[in-house]
């Protein structure tokens, strides 16, 4: 994470804190614990000094082992912390330019511990931000505690609210789906309400009344019913094609406004750019925390596409990377989805993305988390990578075409890929201007690679000639 040895060009920052620690260990330690703790982990550096310019510098500490000794101690005073979530490892003295100085390598705790807080008060709860550490504010204290009980919120039956909330249009949709996807399912004969609890969407209260879940509420119920739960919910899609620009949400009042219908009406207008898509848009709705602000928000334009959702990573960012680990924000949401084949359970869907962007030569995702307030971003390029001294690349046998050549055949492999599609469609899938390809599509028409359908203009169709 960090040279020693050039420690002068560091500064401190949301994972490095210095304290020259002196006169002993400083009480401002468990705030930087505590935050460190409850944001992305970090570096504590004892015997640390911050010059003039920002700049780190040793100064030696004259008894390092003292310092770790009672931080170790104080760890396990529940007066102290809540939780002690160091390893052996975590906490050791080290010399730098020949000054011995302390290392605390606090990690991100797992959600089930936090939130971190100290001297015995939830009150003294904190995270960290590019200017240190803060107080945490009421509704990430709440976030977190949310993100730490063994059931998710989305499952939790919805008191004093009954199933009329739920679109009988959204959850019929539902069930065609699924008898498609699953033919001759045992749910098939089940009326509307015992369905709905078979997959998650409704529960018995404690007066043995039928009820919806919260997952059932979100999934098939409508704007104005899902606002009564969830203040800030808001589902957004946006689209900035060359020259207009598209878009709907769910308080537009012309549609359901809910999680299932707005899975469908993004995908129908990302269907052309691949079918990972699938898994990035059901990756999003499921992990986002509808209680958080600001909504879900999914951008479309030439170059990329954007997905937003409130609230951080459940699981450490590197491990969602590498797979295999599966703990959604929203389990009952994740089963509605997979019961219609969509969304992966076992924690490949954020490798099996980078993975097909990297296949096709694209430009590599990026997964980002913010904070105040808690967002998850996961932007992906439409346009293809770069490598050091080569021109763009589409893919590895076409690395030596001209750029016309790579061109046509990014269109014809749209093409290939998807029965048909517009130049609007095309052009965003490739990144490229609505002009830019319309001229690339007529050269291939006039050759007789491609053909059209309809009297023209942008519901023009575009084929492959078979």
């Amino acid at each position: 994470m960090i040279d020693f040895n050039s420690l002068n060009r560091y500064r401190e920052n949301n994972r490095i804190e210095a304290k020259t620690a002196l006169g002993g260990l400083p009480e401002s330690i468990w705030e930087t614990y505590s935050a460190f703790a409850n944001t992305l982990g970090g570096l504590i550096l004892l015997g640390v000094e911050e010059a003039p310019d920002r700049s780190l510098h040793t100064v030696d500490l004259p008894h390092p082992q003292e310092l770790i000794d009672e931080f170790r101690q104080m760890l396990n005073d529940p007066h102290k912390v809540s939780v002690n979530i160091m390893s052996a490892g975590d906490i050791y003295s080290l010399e730098v330019d020949g000054d011995r100085i302390v290392v605390i390598d606090v990690p991100r705790a797992d959600r089930r511990d936090r939130p971190v807080y100290v001297e015995g008060s939830t009150r003294n709860t904190y995270r960290r931000n590019g200017e240190g550490d803060y107080r945490c504010t009421a509704e990430e204290f709440e976030a977190m505690v949310r993100d730490a009980s063994v059931t998710t919120p989305d499952m939790k039956i919805l008191q004093d609210t009954g199933l009329n909330v739920v679109d009988t249009e959204s959850l019929h949709g539902y069930r065609r789906r699924m008898e498609q996807c699953r033919p001759g399912h045992v749910f098939e004969q089940l009326d509307d309400e015992t369905f709905l609890e078979s997959i998650g969407g409704a529960g018995t209260d404690e007066d043995g009344m039928i009820r919806p879940t919260a997952a059932g509420l979100l999934m098939f119920g409508c704007t104005n019913d899902i606002e009564k739960e969830y203040d800030g919910y808001q589902l957004e899609y946006r689209e900035i094609p060359d020259p207009e620009t598209y878009s709907f949400d769910s308080r537009s009042g012309d549609w359901s406004g809910n999680v299932y219908d707005f899975y469908f009406r993004v995908y129908e207008r990302l269907r052309p750019v691949g079918k990972a898509l699938r898994e990035a848009l059901a990756n999003c709705l499921v992990n986002a925390d509808y209680y958080g602000s600001q909504g879900v928000t999914v951008t479309r334009s030439p170059g990329m596409i954007t997905m937003e959702n409130p609230g951080n990573m459940r699981v450490e960012p590197n491990a969602a990377l590498s797979g295999g680990v599966s703990d959604p924000r929203n389990s009952a949401l994740q089963r509605m989805f997979s019961l219609i084949d969509i969304g992966e359970r076992t924690g490949s869907g954020i490798p099996n993305i980078f993975r097909v962007w990297r296949e096709e030569g694209l430009s590599s995702p990026k997964l980002t988390e913010l904070i105040e307030p808690d967002r998850t971003v996961l932007t992906l390029p439409l346009t293809v990578g770069r490598k050091p001294g080569e021109e763009q690349v589409i893919r590895a046998d076409e690395k030596q075409l001209p750029i016309r050549d790579r061109i046509r055949n990014s269109i014809i492999q749209f093409l290939t890929d998807q029965p048909s599609g517009t130049a609007a469609d095309i052009a965003l899938s490739t990144g490229m201007s609505n002009t830019r390809i319309r001229t690339y599509l007529r050269e291939l028409v006039e050759d007789g690679i491609v053909v059209t359908e309809g009297v023209g203009g942008r519901s023009r169709i575009y084929k492959l000639k078979r």
